[in-house]
């Protein structure tokens, strides 16, 4: 039977258990080769607290905290996109190392697709789905995601570590 993964909104936290979050967070491991991929996720998170269009989540899957992303308002072309409006942008994507291989990825990406569907319909925006770039030398991100419902929609030359692959999940996929 598949893990169910819980999403927690470290916005909606009070400060303790933000304080414990982030404890878990903060030594959660990158596999050999991904830094070139995604950055730290400690300080996605505070980025991602710090900053009003970044919406940070924990993901957790049988009580641990076993990964990070973050949704994006307004910043989708940072994915190869052509407008900033029409998408949230899915970023700083990460199971953590210990956790990788058990098919969390996957089902992670397709909660933060629902969970974006369901901050369009509370907060308005306009969204129609979430858009997301992946490295072409990270197949098994690649393959991820399209498990999650997410297809290729282009390609993205503006990443810092070499072309990408522009990926896009509607909300009616």
């Amino acid at each position: 039977m598949p893990e169910t993964v819980w999403l927690i909104p470290l916005k909606d936290l009070d400060d303790d258990a933000r304080a414990v979050t982030l404890g878990d967070v903060a030594t959660m491991e990158l596999a050999a080769g991904q830094e070139d991929f995604v950055g730290d996720p400690f300080t996605m998170m505070i980025m991602g607290l710090e900053d009003e269009s970044r919406l940070p989540y924990v993901i957790e899957a049988a009580g641990a905290a076993v990964g990070v992303f973050t949704l994006q308002a307004c910043a989708a072309t940072l994915a190869g996109w052509p407008d900033d409006h029409s998408a949230w942008l899915l970023r700083g994507f990460l199971i953590d190392h210990p956790h990788q291989g058990r098919g969390l990825g996957a089902l992670s990406a397709a909660a933060a697709a629902r969970e974006a569907q369901k901050l369009t319909a509370r907060l308005g925006g306009g969204q129609a789905g979430v858009v997301l770039s992946v490295n072409e030398r990270n197949p098994a991100a690649k393959a991820a995601y399209a498990k999650a419902g997410f297809v290729e929609a282009g390609r993205y030359l503006g990443g810092s570590a070499g072309p990408q692959w522009t990926m896009y999940r509607g909300f009616g996929d």
